[in-house]
């Protein structure tokens, strides 16, 4: 069974939900759950239940919270495989309003002891891998060691340069076939990387050519697939690499969906686009985006960030 391979977070999400996000020094009743989370995990848990086998590269704390991620690792059949540390496992506090609206702060904890020699040790789970999916809620050196180990292994090296506020080098980009931000992230990617201002009114609303332009100069050997929320998805890729698609530029629709909770929709997007793509490498790439944008609109459906991905196949 092809393989995807995720390096990356494990957090225990705190949610409070409340009929509207609190402004500054304001006070809110609200509802509290806690749950699984983290980029990293919420991908691993898409991309396990999107059908590919799936294994996980983390590191967690010795207390309840690694406890968590490993019985619901094996609960899924995810190859769970952990870097120990003695700080507490990552933790994220979440708002979330009526809408669907949400606002987050992470607490690294373990997070921030995943290493680039950890990473490296684990040969042949890259051996294994037909996708390398990682994200940035883990230290740069680890990131940049699983997305080498990925190339040299012959895999597809994917990077959702998420959240917005981390550093994204010039060595990730280079490294990566596949980046994925979405509006918020690619403007700061634009800002910091290419020396451009970022649109005013959001790069979404920018026409297709001068977007797909963009795109070009932020990732010249690569895909770029900028994802809009409720507005789908923008793809450009290299014009010597379309990956089966014939137009180098296009948009996708979102799927409609009924959302009661927008946390882990983005996670859900890159999971399910790595299993499409490990699962099926001789189909275009916009029957992988198609299956990606349908399979984030029903994870909008329910509650939570890793227990919210359903289990849905390509």
């Amino acid at each position: 069974m092809p393989r995807v391979l995720v390096a990356g977070s494990f957090n225990v999400d705190h949610v409070w939900t409340a009929a509207r996000l609190p402004r500054p020094g304001e006070t809110l009743a609200g509802r509290y759950a806690t749950g699984p989370g983290g980029k990293g995990f919420n991908q691993a848990v898409a991309a396990r239940r999107a059908g590919a086998d799936t294994s996980f590269l983390c590191a967690l704390g010795a207390d309840a919270g690694g406890e968590l991620a490993r019985a619901l690792a094996r609960t899924d059949g995810i190859d769970l495989r952990e870097a120990p540390s003695a700080a507490p496992t990552g933790t994220a506090g979440i708002y979330l309003d009526e809408a669907g609206n949400n606002s987050i702060v992470i607490g690294a904890g373990a997070n921030a002891h995943l290493s680039a020699e950890f990473v490296t040790a684990q040969a042949d789970a890259f051996a294994d891998a037909a996708v390398v999916l990682v994200q940035l809620e883990s230290p740069a050196p680890a990131i940049l060691a699983a997305l080498r180990r990925a190339r040299a292994a012959g895999s597809l090296a994917m990077l959702n340069p998420a959240p917005a506020n981390a550093e994204v080098g010039a060595e990730l980009l280079a490294s990566s076939d596949i980046v994925t931000p979405n509006e918020t992230e690619f403007a700061g990617l634009l800002e910091r990387r290419v020396g451009r201002a970022p649109p005013d009114a959001g790069a979404g609303t920018l026409p297709d050519a001068q977007l797909h332009a963009l795109c070009r100069e932020l990732l010249p050997h690569g895909t770029v697939v900028l994802t809009l929320g409720g507005a789908g998805c923008f793809v450009s890729h290299a014009e010597d690499r379309r990956r089966g698609d014939e137009a180098a530029c296009y948009r996708a629709a979102a799927a409609p969906a009924r959302v009661v909770d927008t946390t882990g929709a983005g996670d859900a997007f890159n999971g399910a686009l790595a299993a499409s793509l490990a699962l099926r490498p001789e189909a275009p790439f916009t029957t992988h985006v198609g299956f990606a944008t349908r399979y984030a609109g029903a994870s909008t459906e329910r509650e939570g960030a890793a227990a919210a991905m359903p289990h849905l196949a390509p």
